[in-house]
C-alpha cells in the first residue's frame, strides 16, 4: 500500500430516512422509500474512500464503549481501516445521527450533543501528532465545541511543526465566527476545504469569488471550494480554476458528497496529480456519491471513480430531465 494519511476527526452511525418532505409531521404514520443503517462522520467518511483507493490511512478519533461503537470498529476492520489511534472512552455515548433525505437527495440531520461526535478535544490529537503521516487532514472545523478556534490553532501549528501537509475540510460556523477570527489558522493550513455556504457564511457575502479572494489575503494559501452541482473552485495566489461537476446517473442521497470530494482530492494530492487535476478527480468522487444511499456506498472502488474521471467530465452533479 501506499504512503499513509492521516484523518482525524468524527465517526457515527447513520440512520437514513428517505424520502421524506415537509408534511411528514402532519402524518402519523408516513411509508418510507429507504430506512437504512449506515456510517457518517467527515473524517470517517474520508478515511472509508482513501482506503478503498489502496492507501494505507490512519484514522485518529474518540468513540464511547458501545454497542455503536463497536459496530463503527467493526466497519473500519471490514474497510483496512487503522483504528491504532482511535481511543475508546468508557462512559461516552457514540454519535448516532437521524438524516432525513429529502426527494431531491439533500439531507437534514438529528444530531446528539453529548455523544463523542462532539466531543473530540486536544488530547486526543496532540500525543499522535508525531507518529502522524506526511498528510494531514483535519476534518472538519466546528464541529466540536471542544476545538474552537484557539485551541486549533495551537493543534495546527504543531502539526504543521512536525513538517506535516495539512488539509482541513469546514462545516458552517457555529459560534459567528469570521474570517477575521481564522487568520492566525490560514497560514497553518496547506488546503482549505470549506463548501461555498460555508464560506460564505465565515464573510457574510455571497459573492464565492470575492469570499475566495477575502481568504487568501488572510495568509490562505490554497482554497478548495466545494460548490455541489457547479463543481469547484481551486484558488492559490497565483492560480485560479473554475472546475465543473461530473455528471451522476442519478441523484438519491447527497450524504457524504463532500466527504467523497475531499477523499478524492487527498487521493490525487497523494499521487502528485496538479492543482486542478486534483480537483477533477475529487468532483468525479462527488458524483459517484451521490448515486446510493449512504455516505460513501456509491465510492466503492478507485476503478469507479478513475473511469468517471477519465470519461465524463463536464456533466452536472445532479440527474438529467
Amino acid at each position: 500500500m501506499d504512503k499513509k494519511i492521516s484523518v482525524i476527526g468524527a465517526g457515527v452511525v447513520d440512520v437514513l430516512v428517505g424520502a421524506v418532505d415537509e408534511k411528514i409531521f402532519l402524518r402519523s404514520s408516513t411509508p418510507m422509500d429507504f430506512i437504512k443503517i449506515s456510517f457518517g462522520g467527515d473524517a470517517l467518511n474520508e478515511a472509508i474512500v482513501l482506503s478503498r483507493f489502496g492507501k494505507k490511512v490512519q484514522w485518529i478519533s474518540k468513540i464511547g464503549d458501545d454497542d455503536a461503537g463497536r459496530r463503527i470498529l467493526n466497519y473500519a476492520a471490514e474497510n483496512n481501516l487503522s483504528t491504532e489511534r482511535v481511543k475508546i472512552q468508557a462512559g461516552l455515548e457514540t454519535g448516532v445521527n437521524i438524516v432525513l433525505v429529502d426527494k431531491a437527495g439533500e439531507r437534514h440531520f438529528l444530531t446528539n450533543p453529548r455523544s463523542s461526535l462532539r466531543k473530540l478535544a486536544e488530547e486526543d490529537i496532540v500525543p499522535q501528532i508525531n507518529g502522524m503521516a506526511e498528510i494531514v487532514s483535519f476534518a472538519s472545523m466546528f464541529v466540536s465545541p471542544l476545538l474552537d478556534v484557539a485551541t486549533m490553532e495551537r493543534v495546527f501549528k504543531q502539526i504543521k511543526s512536525a513538517g506535516k501537509i495539512l488539509a482541513v475540510d469546514a462545516t458552517r460556523a457555529k459560534n459567528g465566527e469570521t474570517l477575521k477570527d481564522l487568520k492566525n489558522l490560514f497560514p497553518n493550513m496547506d488546503y482549505f476545504f470549506p463548501n461555498e455556504a460555508e464560506l460564505a457564511t465565515l464573510t457574510g457575502e455571497d459573492d464565492v469569488n470575492k469570499n475566495i479572494s477575502a481568504s487568501l489575503n488572510c495568509g490562505l494559501k490554497c482554497a478548495v471550494v466545494k460548490r455541489g452541482g457547479k463543481g469547484c473552485i481551486i484558488a492559490t495566489e497565483n492560480e485560479r480554476y473554475e472546475i465543473p461537476a461530473y455528471r451522476a446517473e442519478k441523484v438519491i442521497d447527497t450524504t457524504g458528497a463532500g466527504d467523497c470530494f475531499a477523499a478524492g482530492f487527498l487521493w490525487a494530492l497523494s499521487e502528485g496529480w496538479s492543482l486542478e487535476d486534483c480537483g477533477k478527480f475529487a468532483c468525479a468522487a462527488a458524483s459517484c456519491s451521490v448515486e446510493e444511499v449512504g455516505a460513501v456506498a456509491g465510492v466503492a472502488s478507485l476503478e469507479k471513480v478513475m473511469s468517471r474521471y477519465e470519461n465524463n467530465i463536464g456533466g452536472k452533479f445532479e440527474s438529467e430531465e
